[in-house]
């Protein structure tokens, strides 16, 4: 009979006892895992992101007009550099604004009410209407969010 076998030993007779475990197998699978660890990749790939840089005190914040700003109120009602626009024309809008802007960024400013889901549905409409560069705009933050130590 083939196979693995795990021996116990006992010294029979005695008031002591010895248990000796056979760690083979367990080596075998520690060998196992080592190499399946070593083998995964390591590095992930994942969307290029760039941090914006704060303005200097002698530089204005001016505008840029390659820019948009998409915002999305609580309702779900949305606009763009303040023109309405529906959820349904959202893709051929934005086609159309960004033929003129292929370096532009579109900036996506979702009220705090909403889910995540509503702001990323956007954002994956945004990128199917051929918008490379997207932002996410946030609140302010001027001092630790409550619940946050």
């Amino acid at each position: 009979m083939k196979g693995v076998y795990i021996a116990v030993a006992m010294q029979i007779g005695s008031n002591k006892s010895a248990a000796v475990i056979n760690v083979t197998p367990m080596i075998d699978i520690v060998m196992v895992l080592l190499i399946v660890f070593m083998l995964l990749p390591t590095k992930t790939v994942g969307l290029k992101s760039d941090v914006p840089q704060l303005p200097t005190e002698n530089q204005p914040s001016i505008p840029n007009p390659q820019h948009l700003v998409l915002r999305i109120q609580k309702d779900h009602s949305m606009d763009i550099n303040s023109q309405p626009v529906v959820l349904a024309e959202l893709h051929e809008r934005l086609q159309t604004l960004f033929a003129v802007r292929p370096d532009g960024v579109l900036f996506v400013n979702g009220a705090r009410e909403l889910e995540f889901d509503d702001v990323a549905t956007v954002i994956d409409i945004a990128h199917g209407a051929g918008v490379e560069r997207i932002g996410v705009m946030t609140d302010k933050v001027t001092g630790a969010a409550p619940g946050y130590h």
